[in-house]
């Protein structure tokens, strides 16, 4: 599996009743597929991951691989709290087609560094689906650090990526030169997402692509192609929405944008509830200015690639 481009996390259709709406989850998956996107993520935060039953998110698996194709990978994220339960997720996802599992530390237990590394060997050990370990200690309370991938990446083939989420653009450096092209690195931050390509990053895993998947497929293409001065000026008229993913209601902010675009719903599931007032009034302006100001974008389909 190639790791490389744009992964979109995308967000969770549901219905006024509480349902999945899969109908709309199709049209958001076809837009993406159509923009050029590179794989898709399911039932990451974006993904409302934590309120969806079993049964939803193997829906949603099997829904997104039947729409995709074969076009892409499908994966699935895992946050589980024991690691029994994350090996059971691990064989459903095998079963339900994904392609590959992106997964996160143990949740709510706040496990120490053998704990972690003993946690991710046990499911890579149990599958032969890849992995890619998302780090994000900023939300989630617990990094893998260089000397836990040693390990990891040592004793399990099948880790193959990390979703970089610590904040700290040298740290896509510092994997580098540890591990060179052993480990596949993404940025997991909307706002580093073009600083990161250039400090050497081989892909994004996205959030307002769910909203404008051109866009943000655009910017990773004109990169490839050298092209990086077209890039900017689009990751710059990008930033203002970019930085709704950086907030506590990032599904609701991202939803609205989704809605502006004609791709998504409002619906999020309690306990999130839709925004609302002068909350609601400034997300909406910043979604409005940029649909006014959006950019004609280039042929970036059909770049020549110079690296």
């Amino acid at each position: 599996m190639k790791w490389n481009g744009i992964f979109p996390a995308v967000t969770t259709k549901f219905t006024p009743n509480d349902t999945l709406d899969l109908e709309m989850f199709e049209v958001n998956i076809k837009a993406q597929l159509d923009a050029g996107v590179h794989g898709i993520i399911l039932g990451g935060t974006l993904g409302e991951a934590s309120t969806l039953s079993d049964d939803e998110k193997r829906t949603l698996v099997r829904e997104a691989v039947r729409i995709a194709e074969g076009r892409v990978p499908v994966v699935i994220n895992i946050a589980e709290q024991t690691t029994k339960a994350a090996i059971e997720a691990a064989q459903k996802a095998k079963e339900d087609g994904a392609s590959g599992l992106m997964m996160l530390p143990p949740m709510r237990y706040k496990a120490d560094d053998r704990e972690t590394v003993v946690y991710y060997k046990a499911v890579a050990n149990s599958t032969d689906l890849p992995i890619m370990v998302y780090n994000n200690p900023v939300d989630y309370g617990i990094e893998v650090t260089l000397d836990m991938f040693e390990e990891l990446l040592r004793d399990c083939p099948n880790i193959q990526a990390v979703k970089e989420s610590t904040r700290d653009l040298s740290n896509i450096t510092r994997l580098r030169n540890r591990f060179g092209d052993r480990l596949t690195i993404l940025s997991g931050v909307d706002t580093l997402a073009l600083e990161s390509l250039f400090m050497g990053a081989d892909g994004w895993v996205a959030g307002l692509v769910c909203a404008f998947p051109k866009e943000t497929v655009a910017i990773y293409e004109l990169v490839q192609a050298g092209q990086h001065q077209e890039a900017l000026e689009i990751y710059r008229w990008f930033l203002p929405l970019l930085e709704l993913d950086i907030n506590s209601k990032l599904v609701q902010n991202i939803k609205l944008a989704e809605v502006a675009t004609g791709i998504g719903t409002e619906h999020v599931r309690a306990p999130r509830l839709p925004l609302i007032g002068e909350e609601r009034a400034k997300v909406l302006r910043i979604i409005e200015q940029g649909l006014e100001s959006r950019p004609t974008l280039p042929n970036y389909k059909n770049l020549s690639a110079t690296v």
